[in-house]
């Protein structure tokens, strides 16, 4: 227990330390300081790499170009070292195994008294003297191409100058035999029969001046002296001819590649130019076009594959051009088709009203058949003459005549005056209005008849397709946005009918009967009215679980909106009461009193738990546009609106 409450307080302090750090403590506000700083200069670089096809296909030409000549460099260069060193190791062991058969060769002559070499007489000379004259003699022949050095057998320690004998090492050219000579060789040379060799530096002594060491090689051997005595001769081959040029090798590959790389990557540039001219060439004019400049084309030049493409693409900005002309001439045909036939129905539509009215009035005096008929002209003279002002209505939309009256309201009171118009209708379907979130002023910037119709219409569906269930109208505020949903238990939507709902003329159910004299148009004129205002108007159901319709307007005129008050899917839909049961049996000891099932209203009590919000739809797929209303994930819902639902639900 006591290993159980040691984590769990680590696992809190954690929990605390990253809370501190998320809540500004010094390491974040360092950190996130280091993180613009370094992402002011990278992100100019990263978004013209991105944006810029020609650089990437010239970097990547450029970056592939000096990898290929990288490791052909570095090839070239292993196989001409290999082979100078190879050709200076077999002339060097051949000019070694010379000298050594020659010194050799001396200590093995007999003595002479006189001759033409005196140098190499040895009588009267003793072994000291005559390994000086040896070394001198053996290097003359040289001429710069190796120095000897003479060292006395043993392990290869140093023998101080002056010392006579063979012991004393000896070196031509002020070569420093000790320094010179590897260790490991003098002492392979001490404890094996044969020649050896190995690369090092020959290093000077002070009478040379200040020349500075250069690579050898080394090859040594041991011999014996005019006394018998066994001596280590080492012949030093300078490698610095060679050195010379293998540099001028690599400054060659170097200079060769570096001009291919800059010459393969301007021969990358000038061909991608060619393809990528005429590639931004049509995105500026595809701009252009998609901006209304529909006479815009591309310039032709040639019969290549390019020349194809742009006589293409013309063409099809032609035809564009023509397919929008005509649907242009259409729509405004249409347009003055419906305003005009709107307009000259009018007159005789007021003369065919009066004669209903006389004639409604005078149905008492008639027989049964004749009065029912005279009901019914009236009622049928009152859904043509709404559907003569719908259809003036959306006239002045397509036409872009609509004007906006916006002053500061109370959408309570619009509620209010909603409610008490469809109370009626609702008394008359068995249901029951009811208001949330009334409790506190819902101030706007708003056209408060605009707003009215489309309250009235989103009520009287609600009501229609209740199905003698209660209705729910909730108000809310937050922020810069203000939002009135209505929730119906009726037969709801199915997947995919909550965007085409607001389309025109648009039903469900084709069989079912308009029992209030709808004329098919409500729902697009009032998301025209939320579009004029900047709202947003959206739906949401389920099949057989009814479906909320949700108001969203900015509080202040043509304030951009971010968010609304108001998830979309309600609480009480079937996910949602899914969940909070799964919540609910997961802390069964937790709940206080069991639900109520006594009351028609089938609204459960607002879950406490916060994980069991809804999910807000996209605010930027406006229903009635053609566009899909997609659930946003619930991390990237906005702030507010989770703060004003719960703030909501504290309320209730």
């Amino acid at each position: 227990m006591q290993s159980g409450r040691d984590r769990g307080g680590s696992r809190w302090g954690s929990l605390r330390a990253g809370r501190l750090l998320q809540e500004g403590a010094p390491g974040a506000s360092v950190l996130r300081l280091c993180v613009r700083l370094v992402r002011r200069p990278v992100l100019p670089a990263v978004r013209l790499w991105r944006r810029n096809m020609q650089l990437r296909v010239v970097a990547a030409t450029l970056l592939m170009s000096l990898a290929v000549v990288l490791a052909l460099g570095f090839v070239v260069i292993a196989q001409v070292s290999k082979g100078l060193l190879d050709a200076k190791e077999e002339a060097a062991q051949s000019q070694a195994a010379g000298g050594f058969a020659v010194a050799q060769e001396k200590a093995n002559t007999p003595a002479t008294v006189d001759g033409p070499d005196a140098a190499d007489n040895k009588v009267g000379l003793d072994a000291s003297t005559w390994m000086n004259s040896l070394v001198k003699q053996l290097a003359s022949g040289g001429q710069t191409a190796f120095e000897v050095v003479a060292l006395g057998a043993g392990t290869g320690e140093q023998v101080l100058p002056g010392t006579q004998g063979v012991k004393g090492a000896r070196a031509s050219g002020n070569v420093d035999p000790t320094a010179s000579v590897p260790v490991n060789l003098r002492r392979a040379v001490n404890h094996s029969a044969g020649t050896f060799k190995t690369f090092s530096e020959i290093r000077y002594t002070a009478g040379a001046g200040e020349k500075a060491p250069e690579p050898a090689l080394v090859v040594g051997k041991r011999l014996t002296d005019i006394n018998g005595d066994p001596y280590d001769l080492y012949y030093l081959f300078p490698l610095s001819q060679e050195e010379e040029s293998l540099n001028l090798v690599k400054s060659t590959i170097a200079t060769a590649g570096l001009f291919v790389v800059v010459l393969l990557s301007a021969i990358a540039w000038l061909v991608v130019r060619q393809i990528v001219t005429p590639v931004r060439m049509a995105a500026g004019i595809a701009e252009r076009l998609s901006a209304g400049r529909l006479q815009e084309r591309m310039k032709v030049t040639g019969e290549d594959d390019i020349a194809r493409l742009g006589e293409a693409f013309n063409k099809m900005a032609q035809n564009l051009q023509n397919k929008i002309q005509q649907l242009e001439d259409l729509s405004r045909m249409q347009r003055r088709f419906v305003s005009d036939v709107s307009h000259e129905l009018r007159t005789p539509l007021t003369t065919v009203r009066m004669a209903a009215d006389v004639i409604h009035d005078a149905r008492v005096d008639f027989d049964p058949v004749t009065a029912r008929s005279a009901e019914l002209l009236a009622g049928q003279l009152d859904r043509f003459e709404s559907l003569l002002a719908d259809l003036l209505e959306i006239s002045r939309f397509d036409a872009g005549a609509a004007a906006l009256e916006a002053e500061p309201i109370d959408l309570r009171d619009v509620v209010r005056r909603v409610i008490d118009g469809a109370e009626p209708l609702a008394e008359h379907k068995g249901s029951r209005i009811r208001v949330l979130g009334d409790t506190q002023p819902v101030i706007a910037e708003a056209d408060a008849r605009r707003v009215e119709r489309v309250l009235r219409n989103l009520v009287v569906n609600a009501v229609e397709h209740g199905e003698g269930r209660d209705v729910v109208v909730r108000l809310a505020s937050a922020g810069g946005a203000v939002a009135v949903a209505v929730r119906d238990y009726g037969v709801g939507l199915k997947p995919g009918e909550a965007t085409r709902v607001f389309n025109r003329f648009w039903r469900a159910d084709p069989a079912r009967a308009r029992t209030t004299g709808g004329t098919g148009l409500g729902l697009s004129i009032a998301v025209e009215d939320a579009r004029l205002h900047g709202g947003w108007l959206q739906a949401w159901g389920e099949p057989g679980g009814g479906s909320q319709f949700r108001l969203t307007l900015p509080r202040t005129a043509d304030e951009p909106l971010r968010g609304s008050p108001i998830p979309l899917e309600p609480e009480d839909s079937r996910a949602n009461r899914a969940r909070a049961a799964a919540e609910a049996a997961g802390s069964a000891a937790d709940r206080q009193q069991p639900a109520d099932t006594g009351d028609r209203s089938p609204i459960p009590p607002r879950p406490a738990v916060a994980s069991v919000q809804s999910v807000p739809a996209d605010p930027t797929a406006l229903p009635g546009s053609g566009a899909r209303v997609v659930a946003r994930p619930a991390e990237q819902a906005p702030q507010e609106e989770r703060t004003d639902a719960d703030a909501d639900a504290d309320g209730r």
